[in-house]
């Protein structure tokens, strides 16, 4: 189908959920979650075909496992959707009003942003968390995906299509561009007349492609080059169990580990029983000279610690104080999530200060930089922007303000 076409009938589907009761819509994600698990068979079939052209495709191990879906998975992505449908609704919400000298009475009212664009890579549940956040909000969502998920994409929407169907609502709230080529996602990027904001989600080469040359509305999602620095008031231990966690088990995610920085007064101690550990994983080292004096590993170029490798692959640095950490961490860093590990609490409030990301934490994984786990129900990428939204972007962030002004006929230009 013809792309304009396909936007302009999500355009005016967006149109009609705007004006959707809170009761409907939550019918709607439960359709899609009963959807999910009746057709999780067909769901498998569909990835199978993705991730036997992924294998066959050279892609990395790390990166498909982004898209590989399972029976496990799949009763997980329908649980989110559930428990979307208990956050409290948004849409209607008059934050304040006020009251003006001449009597005009102003609200603030939070309305839906209308038709949401999607240009995203590899990983198919984003289909459905894009889908269902917008749903919700009484947005409607195009998307366009990567060709490496498309056979996987397609049968979500399919299932989320027949669900809108079920409950009385217009199919067309959700469409999927089959067209995966380069010239689909230029095209997509200058639906002004139709698309209200585009939000790209994958690689830094992806996003900065979309900012560059999109003429539509952006909200940016930033690739995650995400740090951990090991205070010298670290609790070690607590450094290594977090630094598994961030960097070992989804190292294909944007919330993982990349860069590791540490005291040096505590490098010694922390490097050699990290070394230990992740040769467990097989994690790929490169260091700087003082880590490479300590354990052995590949020496790092500046290159690396701009990279966002999403692989087992990790740099490190040994800083001299905190102040060295945190210019290191706002010069390379992609301002997504950040982390010290620490047990002094001045070095723990200059950190949340002074670091400039969308999240921020203190003795905790930058693995949780996630909607869901944010209890944002799910969420539809991390903004790593400041305009509108930053950091997980769940309900609130797919809505917008309406001002709505009560009169008894007044006329400014009449004193």
């Amino acid at each position: 189908m013809n792309i304009q076409i396909q936007a302009q009938r999500a355009k005016e589907a967006s149109y009609i959920l705007a004006n959707v009761g809170i009761d409907q819509r939550n019918a709607a994600l439960n359709a899609i979650a009963d959807g999910l698990e009746e057709n999780i068979d067909k769901i498998l079939k569909a990835n199978a075909i993705d991730m036997e052209d992924a294998k066959n495709s050279g892609i990395p191990v790390s990166m498909q496992d982004r898209l590989m879906l399972s029976e496990e998975r799949i009763r997980g992505v329908a649980f989110a959707v559930r428990q979307v449908t208990m956050l409290p609704d948004v849409l209607g919400e008059v934050e304040r009003m006020w009251e003006r000298p001449n009597g005009l009475l102003i609200g603030k009212k939070r309305v839906p942003l209308g038709l949401v664009a999607m240009i995203y890579e590899a990983r198919p549940n984003v289909t459905v968390d894009a889908s269902v956040l917008s749903l919700r909000t009484g947005n409607a969502i195009i998307l366009r995906g990567g060709k490496e998920a498309i056979n996987s994409n397609l049968e979500l929407v399919r299932i989320m299509k027949e669900a809108l169907k079920k409950v009385d609502l217009p199919q067309d709230a959700i469409e999927i561009i089959s067209d995966t080529s380069r010239e689909s996602a230029t095209q997509l990027m200058k639906l002004n007349d139709y698309i209200d904001v585009l939000i790209p989600r994958g690689s830094a080469g992806l996003i900065k492609s979309v900012v560059s040359n999109s003429t539509v509305p952006v909200i940016e999602t930033g690739a995650g080059n995400c740090h951990i620095y090991i205070d010298e008031f670290a609790d070690i231990q607590m450094g290594l169990d977090i630094l598994v966690d961030a960097k070992c088990l989804r190292p294909s995610l944007c919330n993982s580990l990349e860069t590791l920085l540490i005291h040096e007064s505590r490098a010694d101690e922390f490097l050699k029983a990290m070394h230990n550990k992740l040769s467990e994983y097989k994690v790929q080292l490169r260091g700087c000279d003082k880590t490479a004096a300590i354990i052995p590993c590949d020496k790092a170029i500046e290159e690396d610690y701009f990279t966002e490798f999403n692989d087992l692959i990790l740099a490190i640095k040994v800083v001299g104080n905190i102040d060295d950490a945190i210019a290191h961490i706002n010069k390379y860093g992609t301002k997504h999530s950040e982390c010290i590990i620490t047990n002094d609490y001045t070095n723990s409030q200059k950190f949340l200060k002074m670091i400039d990301a969308a999240a921020v934490y203190v003795n905790a994984s930058t693995w949780f930089s996630d909607g869901f786990e944010f209890g944002l129900g799910a969420e539809i990428g991390i903004s790593t922007q400041k305009l509108h939204a930053r950091g997980p972007m769940g309900l609130e962030a797919l809505t917008s303000i309406k001002y709505i002004i009560y009169g008894n006929g007044q006329c400014r230009g009449k004193k």
